[in-house]
């Protein structure tokens, strides 16, 4: 029926409007696709962001065959969104919007190439697509680069080395060629670190790694490197983020690449969809933008941190192994199952006369692709910037092909439309080749409609089976850290919001506490967002009303080392600061504390507890309905302290600073 359908909608001009709409009443117009007088812009794919911050955190948890079905969807050419860029972040051990991402040197001397899950994430996306482009980016640096200031730039050779150092060890240690380097996240950018960064990558034998720059607005960058022509040499591409489809006149006078280095950011409903369909297209048509990246490639963090399901798919539950391939994964699809980086725009205006927009790409041997899109205003606002008005209705647009496209006799069609009554979709259906005539055909387009027409058959919609049913956090969750060869550093399900919780082994206990889980940031890292003064990682439901939380904790720090186990955590991200919850704290002076917020200003009880440094306790905190108690190594230490708000949240655990600490026998209930 689809193909049927396709060909009524599609074979001829005199087939029927769209529903209710009457023929002879649709605009018509024409628009002339023609190689002739020359190409528009070199088209340099669509992308998207794992990171900035912690946005794949849980993604690494699944179990097969679920997560390789996941990143088929997301990186498999002709499967799913067959993305041509990967951008990650390059983690600086603090706060970049979902969590922390770690980095590979905590410290001056140190360094260590497989923290986190980025480098996984690359290759698993070099593994499926071999031409994929990889993108670095810092949000956050370690204390160190910054020697006691907040900022990176004070000593550009150190930023610098430790950049390169993050090239390097993908290379060396994973195989990985990075293709771009960008300066700082959504942050002042400096022209002297910029012009040596380049001269470090040249003596390094990187001229291959491409410079980014600012990943923030369209200016001052683009003013600066019209001033400074030694700056304009340097950089290659300049990233603007969530630029509403607009660039400025400065940006097109450099003559550089223009990319939408970040966009998106946005629900993945089918709003999301909109949005997303709207910009992959308009960003060029409105701004000459080239590439599109999506923050965020995969929504793999707890639904209720700043962001939730802010990714082009949904994989949120490791423990049951559920996910979700939303709407947005399909309308990638429609431009990058028939593009290729390298491929180039044709000069034409893209503007449809009743809305909407279109571009059409070449490749330069003979292939055509038009990409259509008629979101209208309502279905298709992105989470930024606001969206100035406009209106689109059902239209005919007929097509005239010349220059060498006149010879095109057919073209495949792949077509979307959103449904906002019903919710009932169609995503990404093949429908009857469209037969040219004479050089043109015509097309009747409704309104939240996709279509790609193309000469190319190789676009394919894949059907993995379902994956298992949605399952709640387990209520009963245990880990005792006591893994020799851990796959990753971190251990699974633990989200750390402030510090870097890693898998540690503990030569010095020859007992029970061999294998730990250790925070080891000692110092506030130069910050994005505004971290917390004191570290803390979350795990569980967020649902979560009455439970017992765990630990076996042991301070480092002497005299004012101190640590944590919390339940009803009600915040973290970029909101970390404002936590609230149930904290039961235990400090080296021997004394313990009961508060209601992260921060420890809120405080609910006190006295006195016999703990130390150096020595391992039981802690256990129990909540039930408005009243909350404390056990130490099994026996009572306060009880019946009233509690009256948050009513739910998260388990936690973390540290008074930024301190070492340990933690073993995790248990939540």
């Amino acid at each position: 029926s689809a193909l049927l359908w396709g060909w009524l909608l599609l074979g001829c001009s005199w087939g029927p409007g769209p529903p209710g709409v009457d023929a002879a009443a649709l605009s018509r117009a024409t628009y002339v696709l023609d190689d002739a007088g020359g190409l528009g812009r070199q088209f340099d794919g669509i992308g998207a962001v794992s990171g900035g911050g912690a946005t794949s955190r849980l993604l690494v948890n699944y179990q097969e065959p679920y997560r390789s079905q996941i990143l088929d969807y997301l990186f498999k050419p002709n499967f799913g969104a067959s993305l041509h860029i990967l951008k990650v972040e390059i983690g600086g051990d603090g706060q970049s919007t979902d969590g922390t991402e770690p980095s590979h040197m905590h410290y001056e001397n140190d360094e260590n190439y497989f923290r986190g899950y980025e480098w996984w994430l690359m290759k698993e996306a070099k593994k499926r697509n071999p031409k994929i482009k990889l993108i670095g980016l810092p949000w956050t640096f370690p204390a160190w680069i910054g020697k006691g200031e907040n900022w990176p730039y004070d000593y550009p050779d150190v930023t610098a080395y430790y950049i390169i150092s993050w090239v390097l060890g993908a290379k060396q240690y994973h195989d990985l060629d990075i293709d771009y380097i960008g300066i700082w996240n959504e942050r002042a950018f400096n022209t002297k670190y910029i012009k040596l960064l380049r001269y470090t990558l040249d003596k390094h034998g990187l001229q291959q790694v491409r410079i980014i720059a600012s990943d923030r607005l369209w200016e001052p960058i683009s003013f600066v490197l019209l001033l400074d022509s030694e700056l304009h040499g340097v950089v290659d591409a300049i990233g603007a983020h969530y630029p509403g489809t607009k660039t400025v006149p400065n940006a097109l006078l450099t003559k550089k690449k223009l990319w939408s280095s970040e966009d998106y950011s946005t629900f993945n409903d089918e709003v999301g969809a909109g949005c997303w369909a709207r910009i992959l297209n308009q960003n060029y048509v409105n701004g000459n933008m080239t590439s599109t990246i999506a923050w965020n490639l995969v929504a793999s963090y707890y639904e209720e941190l700043p962001f939730g399901r802010c990714g082009l798919m949904t994989a949120q539950e490791p423990w049951s192994g559920h996910y979700r391939v939303e709407a947005p994964i399909w309308i990638t699809a429609h431009t990058t199952q028939f593009t290729q980086p390298g491929w180039s725009y044709l000069q034409v205006d893209g503007h449809l006369e009743r809305g909407g927009s279109f571009v059409a790409l070449t490749d330069g041997l003979g292939n055509l692709t038009i990409i259509i899109e008629t979101m209208t205003h309502n279905h298709s606002q992105c989470i930024r910037p606001p969206l100035p008005h406009f209106s689109v209705a059902p239209q005919r647009a007929t097509f005239y092909l010349k220059g060498s496209f006149y010879m095109v006799e057919t073209l495949q069609v792949w077509h979307s439309r959103l449904d906002f009554e019903s919710g009932n979709s169609s995503l990404f259906h093949r429908l009857h080749p469209v037969k040219v005539w004479k050089g043109s055909f015509s097309l009747d387009l409704n309104v939240d409609e996709v279509y790609t027409l193309t000469t190319l058959k190789t676009g394919r919609k894949c059907g993995c089976p379902e994956p298992p049913p949605p399952q709640p956090f387990p209520s009963n969750y245990k880990d005792d850290f006591n893994i020799r060869n851990p796959p990753f550093s971190e251990a699974p399900n633990f989200a750390d919001q402030t510090g870097v919780f890693e898998y540690y082994v503990n030569t010095s206990d020859p007992g029970d506490h061999v294998f730990t889980l250790r925070q080891v940031v000692v110092q506030r890292p130069i910050t994005w967002a505004s971290d917390a003064d004191q570290t803390i990682s979350i795990i569980g439901n967020f649902q979560w009303v009455n439970m017992t939380v765990t630990c076996d904790i042991y301070i480092e720090k002497q005299r004012d080392g101190g640590v944590f186990v919390a339940g009803r955590v009600d915040n973290g991200g970029i909101y970390v600061r404002r936590t609230k919850g149930v904290f039961f704290w235990v400090f080296a002076d021997g004394t313990y504390r009961v508060t209601g917020d992260l921060a420890g200003e809120e405080v609910l009880m006190k006295g006195l507890s016999g703990v130390r440094d150096n020595a391992w306790h039981t802690l256990t905190l129990n909540i039930q309905g408005t009243s909350a108690s404390g056990l130490l190594n099994g026996y009572p230490l306060w009880e019946n302290v009233t509690i009256s708000k948050p009513s739910n949240g998260w388990a936690a655990i973390g540290t008074r600073s930024f301190e070492f600490a340990q933690f073993d026998n995790f248990h939540v209930e």
